[in-house]
């Protein structure tokens, strides 16, 4: 199947956006090295359309919600890389693509309803258009569609797919019922982050190197990438909550606040309250606004403190506890071989962490 136009050049400016632009490879080599990426995005992107299809008039409409709303795709493009590494974007390699990024879109559809998110990907949420029980269903569903991608692939497939499944629950589960008494809440945090986020980042980068039939020595320094970059991805997102750029964000700042998600420059801010009056009377203004609003109302003065928590020294903390992820992602490339695969990911790295400029 060939990808259409429109599709292709949506793919390339997926590629450039996690910066794997022309800038950054100057050889032939290397151009056909992101020519081969961006025209296997372009088919896991039109194939993706037809794997989430439905017979059912109501489950064909639900599934492919999200899908239009767009996204970067960063764990098909992580697969589709490392890959690289091996044969490139052969038949099973596409396959095992499509069938991440199915099994992302299926999470987002449970997390906004755990989280009660108003939106996602600049639209309304799921569960706001149909309803909890339709979204829940509809994550269901594409759970299902992924699972029998995963088992055209074989037992091996499947084993490693139902093992990042159970951390992704574990992971939710660990975010709702929160820290043990004994137990460090920064700490906890970003374990549920590794187990929710990077476990997923971290199966997108394997399935690149099993499926491409690349030196299983590369498999470990890969999975440890992805699940590190994973937590970088969330911390990032953590501060871009903060933002009140909404066509960055989709939605409107302080939603994750809101909607009592923790994140890391709240945590960070708890720590500090026991010790600075300024941080404490902040962390008080956020959880009274935030007790008072609603979903239809926001506390007026809600705005204010989210804005000057951006601005707090927490956040700093937040952006260089994610830089310091980034780079231990990064050191775990060590045993790849220089070339433009080792490359990309590294620069993949930096382009995580660079979205909350």
């Amino acid at each position: 199947m060939n990808p259409s136009p429109s599709l292709a050049r949506r793919s390339k400016t997926l590629s450039a956006s996690l910066g794997l632009g022309e800038k950054l490879f100057a050889s032939s080599e290397e151009r056909e090295f992101v020519a081969d990426i961006e025209a296997g995005l372009a088919i896991v992107e039109e194939q993706l359309v037809d794997q989430v299809r439905f017979a059912d008039e109501i489950a064909d409409v639900t599934t492919r919600y999200l899908l239009d709303a767009g996204g970067k795709r960063v764990r098909p493009v992580l697969t589709l890389l490392t890959a690289q590494l091996g044969s490139g974007a052969n038949p099973d390699v596409i396959v095992a693509a499509q069938a991440i990024e199915i099994t992302h879109l299926a999470s987002l559809y449970h997390d906004d309803v755990m989280d009660e998110a108003e939106m996602r990907r600049g639209v309304p949420s799921a569960q706001a258009v149909w309803g909890n029980s339709v979204a829940i269903l509809t994550g269901d569903l594409l759970f299902a569609r992924a699972s029998k991608l995963v088992g055209s692939l074989g037992e091996r497939a499947l084993t490693i797919q139902s093992s990042t499944f159970e951390r992704l629950c574990l992971g939710q589960l660990h975010e709702t019922l929160g820290p043990r008494a004994d137990e460090d809440p920064i700490e906890h945090y970003l374990q549920v982050l590794a187990d929710k986020t990077g476990s997923l980042i971290a199966l997108a980068g394997l399935v690149g190197v099993i499926f491409s039939d690349a030196p299983e020595e590369y498999r470990k320094p890969v999975e440890t990438f992805g699940e590190r970059i994973g937590v970088a991805f969330q911390l990032i997102d953590d501060v871009i909550d903060l933002s009140s750029a909404v066509e960055q964000t989709g939605k409107t700042a302080g939603t994750d606040l809101r909607a009592g998600v923790p994140t890391l420059p709240l945590l960070y801010l708890r720590a500090r309250s026991a010790t600075e009056p300024d941080a404490a009377a902040l962390l008080a203004r956020l959880e009274h606004d935030i007790g008072a609003s609603t979903d239809d109302h926001v506390h007026p003065d809600f705005a204010a403190a989210v804005a000057e928590l951006r601005l707090h020294a927490v956040t700093d903390d937040t952006l260089a506890e994610a830089n310091r992820w980034a780079d231990l992602a990064v050191d775990a490339l060590e045993p790849l071989p220089a070339g433009p695969v080792k490359k990309a990911l590294t620069r993949f790295a930096q382009a995580i962490v660079e979205r909350s400029g």
